[in-house]
């Protein structure tokens, strides 16, 4: 099947598309569901057939749309979606990346833009499920942009159909339909989608492949890659489960022992987690890094501390230490009095005092001021990084140690450790 996937097609009708939501269920009971629509053949599709759906059980679709500002013509065809859906009864979000964009990298960066402020608008309003309207010829592109870059099994595996993450949960229910199948849905319902011009924008890697795949390529099967990956992600789950001890102040604790008797791939696995979660990190570290430091790891001789992605991993008497490289740690940020910030990819941190803070890394400074006093036995690397709440330069609280200066005695701040990518997963979801 070519990759544009001009091939006739059946429209997707409701009892299909309920029955694909049925296999990445559970629903709550009136269920409120976003639907991230650009416009395009296969959002306007998903959001009609998503809004039919959850009325039919007393539940609602809020349609959000995202202007990345990358084109002049997107506002308008923002407003476009808003008012074909408001024609329909359902619900409209208009959600702006605010900001200046890199010069390289750019679809890349707007994805991500994309994806944080879609999730963030879901955790703010309540609703846990967040559909995507990703489908095959998506996904074949995937992976085989993948498989040109040599990806194994995680990058082969191609998009889950369910993503669990820590405020909502993905879904994409059209990952096994091709394109033409959303483009007769929304004939059969008479709507209009918009054509996105970067879709065939040579610049970009996956407008490129569609445009070169002018023949026949043979379909890429995702499904065994699929499968390879979770059975990856439960041995690597269970592996910390068993070996790895994960401390409040941020950084984990490896048994040497354990994990060298551990197959190199889970093995693998396992210290790219951790230092996901450590060095708050979205993306593991290279591969080529990883697998040179992990050969050091495992030979049992004496090795010095090593950095990676963010994380200095330094031997102990019975195993390894993943702690967040001082140098790397984010800057700092404001909090307001009786709000919360993520700092650092890896800590929330709540303030309930009056009035603006700021929370940093305590630094080699703050923790040389500490030496002598009665705090619990840390290594250096991890005193440098716990966050600090400041004023004016002033300390206010370091919530790890107890550590306060507000008249009141109370610290008024807490901290803990909620890395963004946990290490254990979430797992890969072969529906």
């Amino acid at each position: 099947m070519p990759l544009t996937a001009a091939v006739p097609a059946e429209p997707l009708g409701p009892a299909a598309f309920a029955a694909r939501l049925d296999r990445l269920g559970p629903f709550e009971r009136n269920p409120l569901l976003a639907v991230g629509v650009s416009g395009g053949p296969d959002s306007m599709a998903l959001a009609l057939l998503a809004d039919e759906w959850a009325r039919g059980r007393g539940g609602r679709v809020t349609a959000l749309t995202v202007d990345h500002g990358l084109r002049p013509e997107s506002a308008a065809e923002a407003a476009t979606v808003g008012r074909w859906l408001a024609a329909r009864g359902i619900a409209h979000v208009l959600l702006r990346w605010e900001g200046p964009k890199p010069a390289t990298g750019v679809q890349e960066a707007a994805r991500i833009a994309r994806h944080a402020l879609l999730e963030g608008w879901c955790a703010a309003h309540g609703v846990l499920h967040l559909l995507l309207a990703h489908h095959a010829d998506d996904q074949r592109e995937t992976a085989i942009l993948r498989a040109g870059r040599g990806s194994g099994p995680d990058g082969l595996a191609g998009m889950p159909a369910v993503r669990e993450l820590e405020r909502v949960r993905l879904l994409r229910p059209l990952l096994d339909l091709p394109k033409a199948a959303m483009e007769a849905t929304c004939r059969l319902r008479g709507q209009d989608w918009i054509t996105d011009p970067g879709n065939r924008d040579p610049r970009f890697a996956r407008a490129r492949l569609r445009l070169e795949a002018a023949g026949e390529m043979g379909p890429v099967s995702t499904t065994e890659a699929g499968r390879a990956r979770a059975a990856l992600d439960d041995g690597a789950a269970a592996a910390l489960a068993r070996h790895a001890a994960f401390h409040p102040e941020g950084w984990i604790a490896l048994d040497a022992a354990a994990l060298r008797a551990t197959e190199p791939v889970v093995a693998a696995r396992i210290l790219a987690r951790c230092c996901m979660a450590v060095g708050g990190a979205a993306y593991p570290p290279r591969l080529e890094r990883l697998e040179r430091l992990l050969a050091a790891l495992r030979g049992g001789s004496a090795f010095g501390a090593r950095t990676l992605a963010g994380c200095v991993i330094a031997p102990t008497a019975t195993g390894w230490r993943v702690m967040r490289e001082p140098s790397a740690v984010a800057p700092p940020v404001t909090i307001q009095g009786g709000g919360t910030v993520r700092w650092d990819g890896r800590f929330v941190v709540a303030w309930t005092g009056a009035g603006p803070a700021e929370v940093g890394a305590l630094g080699a400074e703050g923790w040389a001021r500490l030496k002598d006093a009665a705090v619990p036995a840390l290594p250096a690397a991890v005193g440098r990084t716990l966050p600090a709440l400041r004023r004016n330069g002033a300390l206010l609280a370091l919530p790890h140690l107890g550590i306060g200066a507000l008249a009141d005695g109370d610290l008024h701040c807490r901290a803990w450790f909620a890395p963004a990518e946990p290490a254990a997963g979430p797992r890969f979801s072969v529906v």
